[in-house]
């Protein structure tokens, strides 16, 4: 990995809120980092963005740098601790980390990328999400499941998520091909995080989310015009 003498931004503001009826706490940072133009140069001049074969992301992906890793570790892990009461005998660990544009059409989405997702069921496995690009883009969404009532989905409730979710479809068809960014029969949509350049959201991994995507105007493979994010996932073994 490359590094680009990244830093945080000393004057970042921290903001937690407790979402929707399970109360899960969310953290957004404002101001994260000192700059992030250096990140945004880098994406667009010295790396090869691809489809993640590895998950359902419905777009493209590329490996950050090594010093932008190191600094989002140094800054989420001990908010994660404190936040989330994390054993201290656990330890974190960077499962993986990407720059991501979302960019699949939505007539290609497949059944999956139509509805919210999770990350990992596991208990002490979180995302970050840090909003790169300048301008207006889509924010994130929080999700309930309205056949079960869930807002995470944990190990314990995963396969009566997955059991509901499956006889919902087959009773109602399939969702239709277009991304979910407002409530339906089968999700609601209980809150809305708003996209802001330089902002970070840490949340656990088991929160039903998803992009709240309007295509004419954030779907793009281009880094210099895209959707541009830093996502990383991190759990405590």
């Amino acid at each position: 990995m490359t590094d680009l003498g990244f830093q945080l931004n000393s004057d970042s503001s921290l903001r937690v809120f407790y979402a929707g009826k399970e109360k899960t706490a969310v953290a957004v940072i404002e101001d994260f980092a000192a700059d992030t133009q250096g990140l945004i140069d880098h994406a667009c001049d010295s790396v090869e963005f691809d489809t993640d074969t590895t998950s359902a992301y419905p777009g493209v992906r590329a490996k950050p740098t090594r010093d932008y890793v190191v600094q989002v570790m140094s800054a989420c892990v001990p908010l994660l601790y404190r936040l989330y009461s994390v054993p201290t005998t656990m330890r974190a660990r960077l499962k993986r980390a990407y720059y991501s544009l979302v960019a699949t059409a939505p007539e290609e989405l497949r059944t999956l990328q139509r509805i919210p997702h999770f990350d990992g069921s596991a208990e002490y496995y979180f995302a970050v999400t840090h909003y790169l690009s300048p301008g207006q883009f889509g924010g994130t969404g929080l999700f309930r499941h309205k056949p079960t009532g869930f807002e995470n989905i944990t190990t314990a409730r995963l396969d009566d998520y997955i059991k509901a979710g499956d006889e919902f479809i087959e009773k109602h068809g399939e969702p239709a091909a277009e991304y979910i960014n407002a409530s339906n029969d089968h999700f609601e949509l209980y809150e809305q995080i708003e996209y802001r350049p330089n902002r970070v959201v840490v949340y656990p991994g088991s929160m039903l989310h998803s992009i709240l995507i309007d295509p004419d105007r954030d779907l793009s493979a281009d880094p210099a015009s895209g959707r541009l994010t830093g996502n990383f996932f991190i759990e405590f073994q």
